[in-house]
């Protein structure tokens, strides 16, 4: 079967519209991944690159660890099901299965064996001798189907199989399909817009929009941690209720207020210790997101709930066991209309709401979400970033938690009070400052690890399991932020971004074959940075070559992305001026000015003036600088 690598695939048209935006996934053999999305969004774009009836733009397409870019469609081993069905209605079913398999001249007998094997196990081993146009829509999708099942590909493509079909035809058909992939045993991509499909077929789903990938997740998590309000909205039905607001936190509690309405709540902080500290200062406005379930109606519920908002009912939608009601928060609002007071809360409750009432509505406020009101994204990530962690500085000391720790150079401010944004992977197990493990939980490869010092829960991210009880931690104290008084000192910058071309020069090397030494002319690429010429690592060359036009390749801009430590000072390379060094106490870096920026560079002893920095192009990032294409 087949594991599939995607990275970095983009997929530009040539009047600059990108359909697909900086795809990277990885794929498990035997998994069963759903593409889904709008109308629009470049899913099924997506598909068809893989397949190969879409020229990839940029990036790298692997099937078994072989880069297949370049690589035919017929020679990919995949198949493919398409919306339409694509049977020949002139052939009989036996004969529509089996036309790959002519083509391909394989002998009669297998042929044979492998269309009775596939009719048997989509159940259409009586209908082989029937036309197309004799069949309902679902039986000619198991034909279309059974025409991939005979191929035994590495990989499975199905573009939107079921969209032809009714709605009680599209349940039966999702059964069919997982028992097929079960069957199987191969790797299935399935591209949909309907994500009821989507949640009950895929082991993850990939949710886009606009070519850009949105979240890559399990079902479960989709619905639970959704990353942006996009998400939330298109996961889940019906759609969550979002409202806008401001969050403050006051001592141990948080007040949530509901914009445009009078709705207001309060809730410990313990609740919202993830949220991002930015978002808690009463000022910044957010969405708000609570699902229809988790509101209930129900008085028994309201009676003990400490959290309840006023609802005006407008209409009921009854749906057997379960109803929605329609309300707003605004006393004065229109439930019909989505508004952001507009709510829906989904009932078991038997009970009567009579429209233009007001009940109270208990909220279930550990399924709350919070978003972003720009961007969109979600400020209660799984994996927390950033501990918000009130300090004084006295005498060189920061005091944060119980915690006393003497501050490296590079941090040393003045005596005050503040507080320190600690990024929760700037905390390392590997310490001496005494601390205790109450939680560690595995997310997706990382692990989030819940520790409390001085009566302070905070977090970390870690690569490893770390056992719950005593512990003692370490500090980076380049990446922390620390804000004393008036003094505000920001984490080292981590990323080292040199400008550049991409260069061809023509020169005369002198070969030495079998003892005659012999002159020729050659071509070699370089990397240009500054005027400085690095020769190029085949490899990257391959990349800009297979990502750009021969025409655009030594006329582009790029930007070489390196780290702290994957630049060094060397005898030769890019000139700079060392300006100073940052003195992190564990580490020390040098401050470089090379041309109009400052870059930082690990350094293990002291250096001054005039030098050169070498940097390490195998571990490179490479970005094509005018369409952000990014090619490493």
């Amino acid at each position: 079967m087949a594991k599939l690598s995607l990275k970095h695939i983009y997929k530009v048209y040539p009047n600059g519209v990108k359909a697909v935006n900086d795809f990277c996934m990885e794929i498990a053999d035997k998994e069963f991944i759903v593409f889904v999305g709008p109308s629009g969004c470049g899913k099924s774009t997506m598909l068809r690159m893989i397949a190969g009836l879409e020229d990839i733009s940029a990036g790298e397409l692997s099937i078994d660890d072989l880069v297949v870019n370049d690589v035919e469609p017929k020679d990919r081993d995949i198949a493919m099901v398409f919306q339409n069905y694509a049977l020949y209605p002139h052939m009989t079913v036996y004969e529509n299965i089996a036309f790959g398999l002519r083509a391909r001249k394989m002998p009669n007998d297998e042929i044979h064996e492998r269309v009775l094997h596939a009719s048997e196990i989509l159940g259409i081993k009586e209908y082989l001798t029937r036309k197309p146009k004799e069949m309902s829509g679902g039986q000619r999708q198991r034909v279309s189907l059974g025409r991939a099942i005979v191929r035994n590909p590495k990989v499975m493509l199905l573009d939107e199989p079921l969209s032809n079909l009714d709605a009680k035809l599209r349940t039966q058909m999702r059964a069919e399909i997982l028992k097929l992939h079960a069957q199987l045993k191969t790797t299935f991509i399935y591209v949909t817009h309907d994500q009821v499909e989507a949640m009950t077929m895929g082991t993850r789903i990939v949710v886009m929009k606009n070519g850009f990938v949105q979240q890559i997740d399990t079902p479960k998590n989709l619905y639970l941690y959704p990353g942006n309000k996009f998400v939330a909205g298109f996961i889940g039905t019906p759609q969550m209720n979002f409202f806008e607001g401001t969050m403050k936190k006051n001592g141990d509690k948080v007040d949530i207020v509901f914009k445009y309405s009078d709705a207001s709540i309060s809730v410990p902080y313990e609740q919202l210790i993830k949220v991002r500290p930015g978002y808690l200062d009463g000022n910044k406005e957010v969405f708000i997101g609570v699902r229809a379930e988790d509101m209930t109606l129900e008085p028994s519920v309201v009676v003990e709930s400490p959290y309840k908002i006023k609802v005006v009912v407008s209409h009921v939608e009854e749906l057997g066991d379960e109803s929605l009601v329609y309300g707003d928060i605004n006393m004065g609002g229109d439930g019909y209309v989505e508004s952001s007071t507009r709510v829906i809360i989904k009932t078991t409750f038997n009970g009567e709401f009579v429209p233009g009432n007001v009940y109270e509505a208990a909220v279930n406020v550990s399924k709350l979400h919070f978003f972003d009101k720009e961007t969109e994204e979600t400020i209660v990530p799984r994996l927390p970033e950033i501990n918000d962690v009130e300090c004084t500085v006295k005498e060189g000391k920061l005091n944060f938690s119980g915690i006393s720790v003497q501050l490296p150079p590079a941090l040393m401010c003045g005596d005050g009070q503040g507080k320190m944004l600690l990024p929760s992977n700037a905390i390392s197990f590997d310490g001496d400052i005494k601390t205790n493990v109450v939680d560690c939980e595995k997310i997706s490869d990382k692990y989030l690890v819940s520790f409390e010092t001085g009566g302070r829960r905070m977090f970390a991210v870690t690569d490893t399991e770390v056992p719950r009880g005593e512990a003692h931690i370490s500090i980076d104290f380049k990446r922390i932020t620390l804000c004393v008084g008036e003094t505000i000192i920001e984490p080292m910058e981590e990323l080292v971004r040199l400008e550049g071309t991409f260069d061809k020069v023509k020169e005369k090397v002198v070969e030495n074959k079998s003892g005659t030494r012999k002159t020729v002319k050659k071509v070699n690429f370089y990397l240009n940075i500054n005027g400085v010429k690095f020769p190029s690592p085949e490899y990257i060359s391959q990349k800009i070559f297979a990502t750009l036009s021969p025409r655009s390749v030594f006329s582009s801009r790029f930007y070489y992305d390196f780290t702290p430590y994957t630049v060094r000072i060397a005898d030769s390379g890019i000139e700079g001026t060392v300006e100073g060094v940052s003195d992190y106490g564990k580490e020390k870096f040098l401050r470089v000015r090379v041309t109009d920026k400052t870059v930082n560079v690990f350094t293990e002893g002291p250096v001054t003036g005039k030098v050169f920095i070498m940097p390490d192009f195998d571990k490179a990032g490479i970005v094509e600088a005018d369409r952000g294409i990014k090619l490493i």
